[in-house]
């Protein structure tokens, strides 16, 4: 069967995880990403110019973005020489969706299609954002029994969109907690209106880990087709990678203490085979952005010591293990792992946006220089590659990256979709 790239509207985009994964993969093109919040959007605007560079050839101009990163005005420099080259369209829609504009959105993607020359959607990916679904907020509705938070209901204009295109196949994202909602009953319902709408759906509970990504992180994912399509969607064959956390932050980056690193830097030595492997650094990338340790006071490094000290000898610090000198809070009952250190000798554990916050969960496990993850180290976990770059401020960085879609499941996932989809033309 001759190939064909598929068309793509990306909803609820984030940084662009599902669309990374999309892109890599090959076979789609990528028509439309709506996405509300402004550092994501950039971001992915950013990186959506990367792949226009990369099908031209012509990746100086990325490249030189990457070693001025630091100066000012220098992303103007980077999108005006882009739009030299006639690559000022991206597809990004910065937007929040609303009852009120979600029309108007159809009608930019609409005009995004005749563009790109292409008649329709062929696959629509993407979930709403997920904070409304997690365990916190599923405590929260358990006393919430109207559950009144709007967040919830954002799959709704998902439907409306998949009523709008028409897509043959879509992919729709989430966390697991989205199935506990109301005893299962809120998942049932999200599948029976995708029924409605005219599809077979699967749902599935996947690993990111099982990708060949070196986290722990699961997630919900759906996929539907048209009812009129015959279509037996495979299982997902685990492909773990046979690397650890070791392999993945500890070996090329610089060697880092609290408080220390520059936005632009050089590695400390070449990329390890599981880097090179899943796409992560090539062996001829020289810049390293994103790398900047967190400061921290002298309590908070004595405490990851501790934390560093105690899984070493395989124990998880918990937060009653503390003197009372170093406590800071005076809830001993509950969250008693808020202290956590990326395990060396294994996958971590799930990256997640509250990384922004405060980086106590994220404990980079060297003992000689005790401190959190940086944004890069955090975007290797969820597998981003190292010439991804975040636009924003730092917490918008850790944002972006804790709430995306590993690109290397997205990528998995892609190439099942492009495979079914060559089954039904």
């Amino acid at each position: 069967m001759e190939d064909t790239a598929y068309t793509v509207l990306d909803l609820f985009s984030g940084a662009g995880g599902l669309t990374e994964g999309f892109c890599q993969a090959g076979g789609f093109d990528m028509i439309a990403h709506v996405e509300m919040n402004k550092w994501a959007a950039k971001s992915l605007e950013t990186r959506m110019l990367y792949h226009s560079l990369k099908r031209l050839g012509n990746m100086d101009i990325y490249h030189k973005y990457m070693r001025n990163y630091d100066s000012a005005g220098s992303r103007d420099v980077f999108l005006k020489e882009c739009r030299d080259l006639g690559l000022g369209e991206t597809g990004v829609i910065n937007m929040a969706i609303s009852l009120e504009n979600r029309d108007d959105i159809a009608r930019i993607i609409s005009d995004n299609l005749k563009t790109a020359e292409k008649k329709r959607i062929d696959v629509v990916i993407g979930g709403p954002p997920c904070q409304a679904y997690s365990i916190m907020r599923r405590w929260q509705h358990c006393k919430d029994t109207s559950l009144s938070d709007q967040r919830l209901y954002l799959y709704r204009h998902y439907l409306h969109y998949l009523k709008t295109f028409r897509p043959r196949m879509f992919v729709f994202e989430n966390v697991p907690g989205l199935g506990s909602i109301d005893s299962g009953m809120f998942m049932d319902i999200i599948k029976n209106n995708m029924k409605s709408a005219g599809y077979h759906v699967k749902l599935q509970i996947l690993n990111a880990a099982d990708f060949g990504v070196l986290q722990n992180r699961k997630r919900i994912i759906i996929i539907g087709w048209k009812k009129n399509e015959s279509l037996e969607i495979p299982e997902f064959v685990p492909n773990r990678a046979d690397a650890t956390i070791h392999d993945l932050i500890m070996e090329d980056l610089p060697v880092l203490d609290a408080g220390s690193g520059e936005d632009v830097q050089n590695y400390r030595a070449p990329p390890t085979r599981y880097l090179q492997e899943y796409g992560i650094r090539r062996p001829e990338d020289d810049v390293l952005l994103h790398h900047i340790a967190r400061p921290n006071c002298e309590r908070d490094l004595e405490i990851y010591r501790r934390a560093i000290l105690a899984m070493k000898e395989g124990i998880r610090l918990k937060y009653t293990d503390l003197p009372i000198e170093l406590r800071t809070h005076a809830n001993t009952t509950s969250f008693l792992d808020r202290f956590k250190v990326v395990d060396e000798h294994s996958c971590s554990h799930s990256v997640v946006a509250h990384i922004s916050r405060d980086g106590h969960y994220y404990i980079h496990p060297d003992i000689n220089h005790p401190r959190s993850l940086t944004v890069r180290e955090a975007a290797r976990i969820q597998s981003f590659p190292d010439d991804y770059i975040f636009e924003g401020p730092r917490g918008p960085r850790y944002v972006q990256i804790g709430n995306a879609v590993p690109p290397l499941m997205a990528k998995g996932i892609a190439e099942l979709i492009y495979s079914c989809m060559q089954s039904l033309f």
